[in-house]
């Protein structure tokens, strides 16, 4: 895609601070982080979210993500760090190219998912399986 910002990394037409590169994959420094060392790594092929990504190509990319996190978990001296990937501007995707991130987390960074919790009415997950399971086609 010739407008999106990722390709356009990838392709080299923009600069990054790059960390890892093969011919299928790009890590770089997020240039707006949320801690110093938030990283992402994107496929080098465009696909706009991870349910347009084959499956073999998102494990390729996810390859690098283990060595990435211990790097950045140890220079960034951090408690901790999140793997995060949204689909879809709802979830929080801002360019539409699909991406993870690696976020080095502190217990005092001011960051919070601000998780809320559910609750299914009964037999509402079973019915919820039932039907995803038919879309999967798979059978049980």
């Amino acid at each position: 895609m010739t407008g999106c910002v990722f390709c356009k990394i990838a392709r080299g037409e923009i600069p990054a601070c790059k960390l890892l590169e093969d011919d299928e994959k790009v890590s770089f420094l997020d240039s707006n982080p949320l801690n110093p060392g938030h990283t992402l790594v994107v496929p080098k092929k465009h696909y706009e979210t991870v349910m347009d990504i084959p499956g073999k190509e998102l494990g390729k990319l996810m390859e690098i993500v283990p060595a990435l996190a211990r790097a950045i978990f140890n220079v960034t001296k951090a408690e901790g760090l999140n793997l995060f990937q949204t689909n879809k501007p709802c979830a929080g995707q801002t360019v539409p190219h699909v991406h993870i991130h690696i976020i080095p987390r502190n217990s005092r960074d001011g960051f919070s998912f601000g998780w809320r919790q559910g609750r299914y009415k009964e037999g509402e997950m079973e019915g919820l399986r039932n039907e995803l399971i038919k879309a999967l086609g798979v059978k049980l």
